[in-house]
């Protein structure tokens, strides 16, 4: 049997899937949530649901990839049966479809580190409106950043698992070290009137603000989408784990380094510009593209050390920022081309393929809809429009996870109730449906630490009253303030959002009966073979490993063989 693709250690999946969580959310939009939402009063909450959301399901999604050794299509139709496999293609397209726009937001970083490191965004006569606008407004610029953007992502993953672990080692460790300097040089600035504003400010919690039910959303919202939570990119990489891998230490590791990333970068940016803005508030909270190419520019262009500190300050920090949006592609991207690789196509063909599809369907926001708002500034709404769309679609993946777990715990209750094993009644699912998928997944001893009850009640109990809630408030605020919200034209409406994601799981559904007429091969590393045959779709004959030949499929086997030989 030919030899599956694997990380070479611990520290290759810590620093993939570090570099999947940490993206620009963690530099910008985390500083502007901070901001709006009480300094350190926002912590709070975001740090307990870091906990009761972010590493429950990371945890669940690194013990399924482990078990299924697939990505996301395989896994829902080994865990959720051949039924659901669309469930994972579902989660497949949502972060693929992010994948296309936001390739052209990490081409503005490269750019913005290119005008940097020129220095071009220094000095007494730069506007930074200006030249935002007319970088924004340029579609050429914006298309080539976004070309080289894909083409260093479609370099990494080329050859798979053990290219993916030494960049995104590389690329974390520099981002690291870029931040942490960029946290020292804030803080000098904060530092120059003899106080440090923003610092306090950061950590300075308002107990009255504590009972605003916003702050308590905009914590569990940001905590949802900056840990790549339930989103597939931790099945992906779990894929490619050694077969004694601690998957709890490791979600554990990953949440807490995400998380420490977010305030590192939070107290960079907010230092900085409490140590030169009159009301940094209302800069901090002008939005994330504002406080990013528009003010932290102006910002850093105050630092310290002459004519060579606020090129450096620049630079360092949007190359930093350049890094956190490439790791990120990086996941995104494997995470499509996995799901092609594990229905037998050849990993090479698959890059070629995914990275020309996302340069295509990238291109419209690039180029489409570039409007000026009413303050002279130039968006995106393509763009914003895709995100409004996609970036809540992902909350599902979530969901299915969850539901995953449930139906394995029914599944495996039912079966032992039949036997005479275990009692009937809900007191009899509580005892042994609840606790089956930890029991067999998680608490396998491999583990340093041991799961309790706690994660079954945040998972059964915490997860959906808290996807509720928050799918709840983000309808029920956009209904409440956006215009003509029902209007199937505007691209910021809810039947937009409604009828965007009606159609494509409409067509997903449709389309699991091909799914799952295709083979699934298994990426098990020597040594690391698992049973799937109780779950349930893990009787499907045409279920493999890689080297497998499935009957009718042998040709499939052989590209394989050669593309492993290679």
């Amino acid at each position: 049997m030919s030899q599956s693709d694997q990380f070479n250690g611990r520290l290759g999946l810590i620093f993939a899937s570090i570099g999947a969580a940490i993206g620009t959310g963690n530099i910008w939009r985390f500083p502007r949530m901070v901001g709006a939402n009480g300094g350190g009063t926002f912590l709070i909450p975001w740090l307990i649901f870091l906990f009761a959301w972010s590493i429950p399901l990371v945890i669940a999604e690194y013990a399924m990839g482990k078990r299924s050794r697939t990505g996301t299509i395989g896994t829902f139709r080994i865990f959720a049966g051949r039924r659901f496999a669309w469930m994972g293609l579902w989660t497949a397209w949502i972060s693929t479809a992010i994948g296309f726009y936001y390739a052209v937001v990490s081409g503005w970083t490269l750019k913005y580190f290119q005008l940097g490191i020129t220095g071009a965004l220094n000095g007494e006569d730069v506007d930074t409106t200006e030249v935002w606008n007319a970088f924004l407004q340029s579609p050429g610029q914006v298309i080539f950043f976004q070309f080289i953007v894909i083409l260093l992502v479609l370099g990494t993953i080329w050859k798979g698992a053990k290219a993916i672990e030494k960049v995104n080692f590389y690329l974390m460790i520099s981002l690291f070290a870029l931040l942490f300097l960029t946290l020292f040089l804030s803080l000098w600035m904060d530092l120059s009137d003899g106080s440090l504003d923003g610092a306090l400010f950061m950590f300075t919690v308002d107990f009255d603000m504590l009972m605003e039910p916003e702050v308590w959303i905009n914590g569990l919202s940001q905590s949802a989408w900056s840990c790549s939570a339930g989103m597939g990119m931790c099945i992906t990489y779990a894929v490619y784990m050694s077969k004694d891998e601690d998957t709890v230490l490791n979600a554990f590791t990953m949440g807490l380094a995400n998380n420490s990333i977010s305030i590192i970068a939070g107290l960079a940016v907010l230092s900085a510009i409490f140590a030169v803005e009159s009301d940094p508030l209302a800069t901090v909270t002008g939005g994330s593209s504002a406080i990013t190419f528009l003010a932290l520019p102006q910002v850093f262009a105050q630092a310290p050390g002459g004519a060579i500190g606020p090129l450096v300050m620049t630079a360092m920090f949007f190359l930093a920022l350049s890094f956190a949006a490439l790791t990120s592609m990086i996941s995104t991207v494997e995470l499509c081309v996995r799901n092609f690789v594990d229905h037998g196509y050849e990993r090479e063909r698959s890059v070629l393929i995914t990275g020309l599809a996302i340069f295509i369907f990238g291109l419209p926001s690039a180029m489409l809809w570039i409007r000026l708002d009413n303050a002279g500034v130039a968006f995106p709404e393509f763009l914003e429009v895709q995100d409004h769309i996609w970036g809540y679609g992902l909350m599902f993946s979530g969901l299915f996870i969850a539901f995953s777990i449930w139906k394995y715990g029914y599944i495996k209750w039912r079966a032992a109730v039949d036997e005479g094993t275990a009692p009937p009644g809900f007191s009899g699912y509580l005892g042994l449906g609840v606790s089956a998928f930890r029991d067999d997944f998680i608490n396998t001893g491999d583990n340093d630490i041991e799961v309790g009850r706690w994660w079954d009640v945040l998972i059964y109990v915490a997860f959906p009253v808290l996807f509720f809630i928050l799918m709840a408030s983000y309808f029920s605020d956009m209904i409440a303030n956006t215009p003509n919200v029902w209007d199937p034209s505007n691209p910021k409406g809810l039947s937009i959002i409604l009828l965007f994601w009606g159609v494509v799981a409409a067509l997903f559904i449709a389309l699991n009966r091909k799914l799952i007429q295709r083979p699934l091969y298994r990426n098990v590393p020597e040594g690391a073979d698992a049973d799937i045959s109780q779950l349930p779709g893990g009787s499907d004959e045409l279920i493999g490993q890689v080297g497998d030949v499935i009957a009718g499929f042998e040709h499939l086997a052989d590209s394989i063989d050669a593309e492993l030989a290679d």
